[in-house]
């Protein structure tokens, strides 16, 4: 027979083992039931952004509700983009300017011109696209440690509104960035469409409802006017490119000398037009190859009527050394294709996507901008400028 239990004894818990235990309750009740979000000060009191460059880019959090059980609503940014002037007028209109580069080699002189430009820099905000690879990590370092001298030691009037670093989500296509390597006929097409795909990452992430200009600059122009934004913009045109060319040391003349360097500022020609119509669809027509010889009027070639700085022309083509575009035609729809477009890619089937916008481009032959040269040319030098 089994025998019956006798009292059983509780023991006395720890009044700080209750006191734990409780906290912890409380805490997994809070954590099931309670409000989602740090109750920081960005998420109570969220924002729109700060500066019409960057259009906010973290999830809104909803704030606690009120004590009438309301919960605060999302914030929304307006803008007039009828107040937004482009005229010839800029600095007078007090009007944004948005400076993109693709770079993937950072040169000293570059960013030494871009201080000497003499547009007020409060109005400047600068955009780079980087490619993710050695080369490019290299720029990186460079040109950050040159953000960082203008920006938080540099002299106020130095200092511009933003700057923008992208770093390419896509591969480079080519593994060298030497000049020789850059321009070989066979590496065109895809060279170009990758480069068509960076400017059209860089500009579809910094454009503003505020911008009016886009300057196109490459990272190897390293010699303009100071005055080159108003220069361009006083002619009022939608697009407008300068004269490109290269300073070189002359072996022959013994002496420095200036070269053409883009070939893409050009007018069309019946020849090229004949080569495009016998042309595949994913085709493409290229500039400044004896291979393939378009007869087209280069702006580079281009005996002018006059030395005025300020005679245009019009182009069917336009390069992207250095471009100034009004912001209405990217904002058209006006971009830079990857592929062939009328048998033209990047900046060509830019120009051509334009003008079937309605945008018109021009060119100032007198009006000229330097391009480095990559080349040891003299004794003791590593490039010529």
């Amino acid at each position: 027979m089994a025998r019956p239990l006798g009292p059983v004894r509780l023991k006395k818990a720890n009044p700080l083992t209750l006191v734990l235990g409780a906290a912890l309750c409380i805490f997994i009740v809070y954590f099931l039931v309670g409000p989602s979000g740090s109750p920081s000060t960005s998420a109570t009191k969220p924002k729109a952004a700060s500066h019409p460059l960057s259009p906010p880019t973290s999830p809104f959090r909803k704030t606690p509700a009120k004590s009438n059980g309301k919960v605060a609503p999302p914030p929304v940014a307006r803008y007039n983009l009828n107040n937004v002037t482009i005229t010839s007028d800029p600095i007078g209109n007090r009007e944004s300017i948005l400076i993109l580069t693709p770079l993937a080699r950072f040169y000293p002189e570059y960013w030494n011109n871009l201080l000497k430009l003499s547009y007020p820099h409060d109005l400047i905000t600068i955009g780079f696209i980087i490619p993710k690879n050695k080369e490019g990590n290299a720029a990186t370092a460079a040109l950050q440690d040159q953000i960082t001298k203008t920006q938080k030691y540099g002299a106020e009037k130095d200092r511009f509104k933003s700057i923008v670093i992208l770093r390419q989500d896509f591969d480079p296509p080519l593994l060298s960035q030497d000049e020789s390597e850059r321009h070989k006929m066979q590496n065109q097409k895809v060279r170009r469409a990758a480069m068509a795909k960076a400017r059209n990452s860089l500009l579809f992430t910094t454009l503003g409802p505020a911008t009016s200009w886009v300057l196109w600059l490459d990272s190897d122009i390293i010699e303009t006017p100071s005055t080159l934004i108003q220069d361009l913009a006083k002619h009022d045109k939608p697009i407008i490119v300068p004269n490109c060319y290269q300073r070189y040391y002359n072996t022959d003349t013994k002496q420095m000398d200036a070269r053409p360097y883009d070939f893409n500022n050009w007018q069309d020609s019946p020849t090229a037009q004949e080569l495009a119509a016998k042309m595949g669809p994913d085709d493409i027509l290229l500039e400044g190859y004896a291979e393939m010889a378009t007869y087209r009027a280069l702006m580079a070639y281009m005996e002018p009527e006059t030395t005025s700085i300020d005679e245009t022309v019009a182009l069917d083509g336009v390069g992207g050394t250095a471009l100034l575009v009004k912001a209405d035609v990217h904002r058209d729809g006006a971009m830079f294709p990857p592929f062939a477009f009328y048998h033209l890619i990047e900046t060509e089937g830019f120009t051509k996507m334009a003008k079937r916008l309605g945008w018109q481009a021009f060119g100032l032959p007198n009006y000229k901008v330097c391009h480095t040269s990559y080349h040891v040319t003299a004794p003791g030098a590593t490039y010529v400028a």
